[in-house]
């Protein structure tokens, strides 16, 4: 199994660590192409208005100075172009990619594109708990084969991903495996945080502390809450059905 891997914190992460060291557990054909900067919350975007530059580090491991997404496109359509991988794997995530989070994560999109690629793709993250002293990925190092190994036995359906989140605590309290539907968060609550620069110039700084968490049964965030691990299956068809009906008529001629 040819096996790719990515992430948005940057080629240099400790995360992308252990990733790898997840997926040398399942393959021993395991290929490294992701930002050489952190990307967090640079969601699905692809560069279009300057070039995109790849860079070999080693014999299987590329950095590119782009976005997620650009890192997934020139993995399948450079490096990997003569023989796609069989599967994407986005990660490990510093931080929690939760509810809405899904839709500004770097890490989430570029197993997107994995997935509008037809290549089975499954992005996993890392809850943080700063207040614990607790090694921070011993969960998804411990954990990550245990849940990568059944979803490998699956047939993922067109265009659909896989979101994995570890709580924050060590792999030996971990609660188990829930699967489990997307959260909601309440973003009316964040923050931004105004500022000034040394030359006295005004600035502001994106703050998420104070957003509001939904804990409603059965999803991403209450598992998370309650010490499981989150796996959440994504799809990127985005209609609403139940408005279709309502907003044909309204348009009917």
């Amino acid at each position: 199994m040819r096996i790719l891997l990515t992430n948005d914190d940057g080629i240099h992460a400790p995360g992308l660590v252990v990733l790898e060291e997840i997926a040398r557990a399942l393959s021993d054909d395991v290929w490294i192409c992701a930002p050489s900067e952190e990307q967090s919350g640079a969601g699905h975007s692809l560069t279009l208005n300057q070039p995109v530059r790849l860079r070999k580090l080693d014999m299987r491991r590329y950095s590119v100075t782009g976005t997620p997404t650009d890192s997934v496109m020139l993995g399948l359509r450079t490096v990997l172009e003569e023989q796609r991988p069989d599967l994407i794997l986005s990660g490990v995530n510093r931080g929690a990619n939760l509810g809405d989070d899904i839709t500004y994560s770097g890490t989430v999109s570029a197993a997107m594109e994995g997935a509008l690629a037809g290549i089975r793709s499954i992005a996993l993250s890392q809850v943080l708990d700063r207040e614990t002293d607790h090694e921070q990925f011993d969960a998804a190092r411990e954990w990550g084969t245990k849940v990568l190994t059944p979803l490998l036995d699956e047939d993922f359906a067109e265009r659909t991903l896989v979101n994995v989140n570890f709580p924050p605590r060590p792999a030996s309290q971990v609660a188990g495996i829930r699967v489990v539907r997307q959260g909601f968060h309440d973003y009316s609550r964040g923050s931004v945080v105004e500022g000034r620069d040394p030359r006295g110039l005004r600035y502001y700084w994106f703050g998420l502390h104070a957003i509001e968490h939904t804990l409603d049964h059965g999803t991403d965030l209450e598992a998370i809450s309650d010490g499981y691990i989150a796996v959440t299956p994504l799809q990127l068809e985005l209609t609403h059905d139940a408005s279709l009906a309502t907003l044909q008529e309204r348009f009917a001629g």
